[in-house]
């Protein structure tokens, strides 16, 4: 069910320096893989198709339950009607939390099912985050952060329905569900975003 309006998408008000850093990281992680093919799940504002289909000859393709977005498929992740094997790399960014955790590992699993090689997703990651930046004339600068474990009740407000780092939501509890699909090859919350926490999972 669609939960938000286009208008949502809005960049004075969505698009902050944080989650601008993110989609560097987006960005980076998929040129990595050198993929012919992606399928992104969750179009949001549209950035990545912007920059696949202006800058790489990656070829690409979008699917969200909001057809006002303007995705290439209108269907769910848990649904997606796409055949077997049909690209080479699936993503979904600051989508999945979208859907009840019960939810969570049958939306993994048809992920896999289309996917021929990797899936690469974020999650919101709750939780403070103390983080520290020291930069000194002739010297590499020094980058220190870390998340603090402070477990507390996930509240739905008509987005979110959970969080890795609220109570029933462990880091741990998120890795062995997606373990439970896929080998998990790398995870990692980059330092100037620190709420998005990115997983890469081969099939």
């Amino acid at each position: 069910m669609k939960q938000v309006d286009r208008d949502h998408y809005a960049f004075e008000q969505y698009t902050s320096l944080e989650r601008w850093s993110a989609y560097y990281y987006q960005i980076r992680e998929i040129l990595a893989l050198a993929p012919g093919s992606v399928l992104e799940i969750g179009t949001g504002d549209g950035f990545l198709r912007r920059y696949l289909e202006g800058a790489t000859s990656i070829g690409y393709r979008s699917v969200d339950v909001a057809a006002d977005l303007k995705p290439d498929i209108v269907a769910s992740a848990e649904s997606l009607p796409i055949v077997d094997g049909a690209v080479d790399v699936v993503v979904a960014f600051e989508v999945l939390e979208h859907l009840p955790f019960d939810r969570f590992e049958p939306a993994l699993r048809e992920m896999a099912r289309v996917t021929r090689r990797h899936v690469l997703i974020s999650l919101p990651h709750a939780g403070p985050r103390p983080k520290l930046a020291l930069k000194l004339p002739r010297v590499k600068e020094l980058r220190v952060a870390f998340k603090v474990s402070l477990p507390t009740r996930h509240v739905f407000r008509g987005e979110h329905h959970w969080e890795i780092g609220r109570q029933g939501y462990s880091l741990s509890t998120v890795r062995a569900a997606m373990r439970r699909v896929f080998s998990l090859e790398k995870d990692f919350i980059p330092f100037e975003s620190q709420y998005q926490h990115f997983f890469l999972l081969k099939k």
